[in-house]
């Protein structure tokens, strides 16, 4: 790893592949971020928060009530 910084919106991890170019990719997909606890608790038996349904319910009912507004 060469570095970790904030880029693009979120953590990102920097390291050079093989042929020495420099390759950055969020630091969620590496073990440098520790596990989100929701996901640890879940255990596969649950693929939603309860903030991440309270948001899909108010799109759905701006969906349903004409209001396309983009989120």
């Amino acid at each position: 790893m060469v570095t970790y910084n904030h880029c693009w919106g979120e953590d990102r991890v920097y390291f050079h592949d093989e042929q020495g170019r420099l390759i950055g990719l969020p630091a969620t997909w590496t073990d440098v971020v520790p596990p989100d606890p929701f996901v640890v608790v879940a255990a596969g038996r649950s693929y939603f928060r309860t903030e991440e349904l309270w948001e899909l319910t108010q799109l759905v009912r701006r969906l349903l009530s004409g209001g396309h507004r983009h989120v």
